[in-house]
């Protein structure tokens, strides 16, 4: 089959490419967009590192067919920063040392985000619930959700 051509609104910019029949949209965006940040892992939905926000809901990228959400509104961690400036989870994540490798924290963020989206004041249980799809191999969460609370706790203030 022929490829079509795909509209999305990416990190809040219209977006137009080509994309096959069965293209994902962790192909599309790193492919045909030039966004890296959402990575290549288990391609099975099972680490959720390529998770990025889909009108605002957490999906995993290496699921979704692109041309099943054409007019779509994609956030993916390129996104999150505002002006040069990193958000909340972002500086939370860097100063609580919520990384090790890196390989999970772009997925671990945008999840992050989309759970302070929804509910500013998360309990530590809601926190660990939210980042449940996501794996790491490498802190034990205790960092993670530490610093998802310490952003939540920014937000507020």
């Amino acid at each position: 089959m022929a490829s079509s051509v795909v509209n999305l609104r990416v990190n809040e910019r219209s977006r137009e490419f080509l994309a096959a029949p069965g293209t994902t949209l962790l192909s599309s965006l790193r492919d045909a967009l030039g966004l890296t940040a959402a990575k290549r892992g288990c391609a099975q939905g099972g680490c959720g590192t390529c998770t990025v926000l889909l009108d605002g809901r957490p999906v995993m990228a290496c699921l979704v067919a692109v041309e099943t959400v054409g007019g779509a509104s994609v956030r993916t961690l390129e996104g999150v920063a505002r002006d040069g400036e990193l958000d909340e989870v972002q500086s939370a994540f860097l100063e609580g040392f919520a990384t090790q490798c890196g390989f999970c924290t772009p997925g671990m963020i945008m999840a992050a985000e989309a759970l302070l989206d929804r509910n500013p004041d998360p309990t530590r249980d809601e926190v660990v619930e939210a980042i449940s799809g996501n794996v790491c191999r490498c802190t034990g969460y205790g960092p993670i959700v530490d610093a998802i609370l310490d952003a939540a706790a920014r937000r507020r203030s």
